[in-house]
This record gives C-alpha cells, structure tokens and sequence, in this order.
C-alpha cells in the first residue's frame, strides 16, 4: 500500500495565499521526512478553494526540493491547457527527475476559467477525449501530428522525448485521469489508464468505479488491473474525537468561502453542499481519528475496493505546525501498521 499526501494549498478564511502555498511546500518536505510515497497537487484558478493555479509549476519546485518523493499533479485542468504544451512540461518534468513526475489530469468544472484561457464550454463538455489523446500520443510517440476537430497542425518531432530519460524504463510519465462518473471511467479504462477518485466517494461507490473500469478495460482489450489512486482526508489525534473536532472546526470556513468563490462560465445555477455536513461526511468516509483507526479505515478500503494507492489531505486544520505533526504521525504510527 502506498500512502501519499494531497495537497490543496487551501486558503482558509484570515489567511493570505502565501501562507497557503508555504503550508503546501511545507508538506511536500515532511511528507519525504515521514517515508511517504508521494504528493498529489491539486489546480485551482481564481478562487480560494486552493490557489495553485499551476499543479506542474509546483511540481517542479517540489521535484527539486525532495530526492525520494513521487510528485503527482491531481489535477492538471486539461481544458485550460493546450495538450502539447502540458504534455512538454510532463516531459521535461519526467526526465529531469529520475521518472519521479506523475501527470493527473481532469475535466474540470464549467468554470468561468473556460472563458479565461478560451478553451470554451466546448473543451469541457465535449473536448476532454481528444485533449486527452493528443496528450497520451504526445508522451508517448517520436513525432506528431493533428487533424482534429480542436486541434489541427502538421507534424512535429517531439522534444524532449520522455522515452529518452538516461535512467528510465522507455516510457514517460505516468497518465492518472480524474473520474467523477460513468461516463469519465469508461473513457480512462478504455484507455487502460489508471483512475484518480475524489474525496466525496465512499467505498462502495468507488468499488462501483473500479468494478466498472475492469469490465470496460477487459473489453477494450486491456488488462483489467490498474493503479488506481484514492483521494481522502486524514487527522490524526489520540482520540477520535478530538480529530474529528479539529476538521469540524476549521474546514467549513474554508470550504464555505472557497466554494463560494466559483463563478460558472454560462450563468448555470449550481447547488452548494453544505460545509458542516460535507466536513462531517469525510470525517466519516476516510481516516481520521487516532492511528488504529486510521490505518484500519485505510485497510478497509482497500480490501472493498482493490486500491493501493492513496492521496491524503492533511492541510484540514489549516495550521503549518498542526499539518506537519499530522504528517509526520501517518509516517511514523499509520504506515507502519499497514506493512
């Protein structure tokens, strides 16, 4: 099992993003530190929800601060990205660190940024596949070429060429894609690619998405086996309920304004989940509570839903020095009790 840190860079209410993006970097540190796998940084674009507004950007400043740690973008917003340019830096990101870069990309939302880039409701309603091919072709072959119905240019070599990194297997960086439906887990197993699933899923809602995933995968002719990553919060404490008084108390400020905070492209209404219950109701899907617990929760899932890989946020307090201790006890006391 491979347990791993997400990373938001969360403003909460008080804070500026300055202090936000130090908690991030912070985290990426000590989660080295603490014999965690891996960082998983989250895109935000004018909201502060999180306000890294460029997961790549971040991660090549973590990739030069760590040595060990995997940096995994969770994730980069396909629809605001041009897929040659993102597929450029995943690979410069690839072969500069030792094939450390893992690249997650998502849809996105119908968010105002839609506007802000161009990309159009188009790219988000309908553009994804085709963003999300020319990507996979990009990463994976020596020249390119496209005649689509959103992009279109002759054919290029591909430079740098991941396949090229000095002490790589051949192949670039691993392709994560962000799934939040039916319809989002059939494309990425038709693909063969693995899924990243959010923190708002249960168990059994995301055993649904892998059962799913393996049929669709087997009849695409893949094998129905993939490491999929599952996103979720952790606090840790010595009793239950001082963790869980800990994310009551500082994450409905910060969902409440971040949230508020999204404006939609095309006027569309959108319904807001309540922060509290929504606090409430990660506190309960996911490991929070002291050590025992949470490593059993996170065996729990696993064993229901076959996944191995796991993105936890561990920012919910909102508080530098709380963050690095919760960090530091999932490495010291949660890891060594799932083997």
């Amino acid at each position: 099992m491979r347990v791993g840190a997400f990373v938001v860079a969360a403003q909460f209410p008080g804070q500026g993003p300055g202090e936000a993006l130090h908690r991030a970097v912070r985290t990426a540190e000590v989660a080295e530190e603490a014999g965690l796998d891996a960082v998983w940084l989250a895109e935000h674009h004018f909201v502060p929800y999180g306000v890294c507004p460029s997961a790549v950007t971040l991660a090549a400043l973590l990739l030069g601060r760590t040595r060990r740690l995997r940096v995994g973008t969770a994730v980069s917003v396909l629809p605001s990205s041009h897929p040659v340019a993102l597929g450029e830096q995943a690979a410069l990101l690839h072969l500069t660190s030792s094939g450390r870069f893992m690249l997650g990309v998502g849809r996105g939302g119908p968010w105002v940024d839609l506007e802000v880039f161009g990309g159009g409701l188009d790219a988000y309603e309908t553009g994804f596949p085709e963003a999300l091919d020319l990507l996979r072709r990009w990463l994976t072959e020596a020249r390119v070429g496209a005649a689509g119905e959103r992009y279109g240019f002759r054919e290029v070599a591909v430079v740098p060429r991941p396949a090229d990194a000095l002490d790589g297997d051949g192949k670039g960086p691993e392709v994560i894609v962000a799934c939040t439906s039916p319809a989002s887990v059939r494309l990425a197993a038709e693909r063969g690619l693995p899924m990243l699933l959010g923190m708002h899923c249960g168990d059994e809602d995301k055993a649904d998405m892998v059962d799913l995933w393996r049929r669709t995968a087997r009849a695409a002719g893949h094998e129905p086996q993939a490491a999929h990553v599952s996103a979720g919060v952790c606090q840790l404490a010595d009793r239950t309920a001082d963790a869980r008084e800990t994310l009551v108390k500082a994450m409905p400020g910060w969902l409440r304004q971040g949230l508020d905070a999204h404006v939609t492209v095309d006027g569309r209404q959108r319904a807001m989940r309540d922060p509290v219950a929504y606090t409430e109701l990660l506190c309960r899907l996911h490991p929070v509570g002291t050590p025992k617990v949470a490593a059993d929760r996170l065996a729990a899932t696993s064993e229901r839903t076959g996944i191995t890989r796991f993105a936890l946020l561990t920012e919910g307090s909102g508080d530098l020095a709380a963050t690095e201790e919760n960090v530091r006890r999932i490495g010291a006391e949660v890891l060594p009790r799932l083997g």
